[in-house]
C-alpha cells in the first residue's frame, strides 16, 4: 500500500470519527437504523455494476466503505470490537483459507481453490456446506450461491446438456401441475423450474441475477418509449388495444438501441 493509500485511509477514519462526536445526525445512528441504508447503498453499487458504470463503481465502493467504518466505529463504543479488529480479523481469515499461497498446499486450478475453501470453512466449525449463505439473500442470488457451495462437494451434473434435460423435466412437471390446477403445486413446480434455469445459466457461465436485471432494464427501456410514443399520438395506453401496443412494442423492439 502506498503512502498516499495509507494516509486517505486515515484521513477517513478521523473524519468519521469526528462526525460521530460533532453531528447530531451520525450521533444518533446506530446499527438498526444504518442497516437499511447499508442495503440500499449494497443495491446501487450492484446497479453500478450492471451497468458497468466505473464513476458509479468508485461512488459506491466509497459509501459502503463509510459504512463499514461507522459500523466499527459503534462496535468500538459497544466495547465490543475496533477497526482494528474487523482488519485484522479478515487478513487472518485470508492467509488461514489461502494455504495455497501462505502454506504448503498445491492447487491446480481455480476449483480446487474453492474446494478447500470449503473445506476449511467446515474445519472452523461450520455444520453445512451450505452454512454461510444469508437467508435474506434475494431468491435468484440464493439459488446460485447454493448451487455453488454444492458443487464444491462433488454434488453436480457432469454437463450442460444433462441441466438442460432436468430443465425440460420440469417444465412437463409444471405444465402437469398446471393441468391439474393445484395452486400450491403449480408455485412449486414454477420454483423447481425456476431453480433449473438459474442451474443451466451456471454452466453457460451466465449470472442469473445479472441477466434478469438487463432484461428489467430492457423491459423499463421500452415500456416507456412505447408511452412516449403513445403521447406523441395523443393517446394513452389504457386508451389503446393490445395489438396498437405490440405494434409499437415491435417497432421499438427492432430499433438499433432499444
Amino acid at each position: 500500500m502506498s503512502n498516499k493509500v495509507a494516509e486517505e485511509f486515515l484521513r477517513l477514519v478521523n473524519i468519521m470519527d469526528e462526525l460521530r462526536e460533532k453531528c447530531p445526525w451520525d450521533r444518533k445512528q446506530t446499527v438498526e437504523t444504518l442497516r437499511h441504508m447499508t442495503i440500499e447503498e449494497t443495491y446501487e453499487l450492484a446497479d453500478a455494476l450492471t451497468n458497468k458504470d466505473w464513476q458509479g463503481i468508485r461512488e459506491e465502493l466509497g459509501d459502503l466503505m463509510l459504512h463499514i467504518l461507522f459500523y466499527s466505529k459503534i462496535g468500538t463504543e459497544q466495547n465490543e470490537f475496533t477497526l482494528e479488529d474487523v482488519i485484522h480479523g479478515i487478513a487472518e481469515k485470508l492467509i488461514a483459507r489461502h494455504p495455497h499461497i501462505y502454506g504448503d498446499v498445491i492447487v491446480k486450478d481455480e476449483e480446487d481453490v474453492k474446494k478447500n475453501w470449503e473445506n476449511l470453512k467446515l474445519k472452523e466449525g461450520k455444520k453445512s456446506v451450505l452454512g454461510g449463505v444469508p437467508v435474506s439473500l434475494p431468491a435468484t442470488v440464493k439459488a446460485m450461491r447454493l448451487q455453488e457451495k454444492a458443487r464444491q462437494v462433488g454434488f453436480e451434473w457432469e454437463n450442460k446438456d444433462q441441466v438442460w434435460d432436468k430443465v425440460e423435466e420440469e417444465i412437463g412437471e409444471l405444465h402437469a401441475a398446471i393441468i391439474e390446477n393445484e395452486k400450491e403445486k403449480i408455485e412449486e413446480e414454477f420454483g423447481d423450474l425456476v431453480f433449473s434455469l438459474i442451474n443451466y445459466a451456471r454452466f453457460l457461465q451466465i449470472d442469473a441475477e445479472n441477466a434478469l436485471e438487463r432484461t428489467n432494464k430492457k423491459f423499463i427501456s421500452r415500456f416507456t418509449k412505447m408511452e412516449s410514443e403513445a403521447l406523441s399520438q395523443s393517446k394513452r395506453l389504457d386508451e389503446m388495444s393490445l395489438e396498437e401496443m405490440d405494434a409499437i412494442w415491435n417497432t421499438i423492439k427492432h430499433q438499433k438501441n432499444p
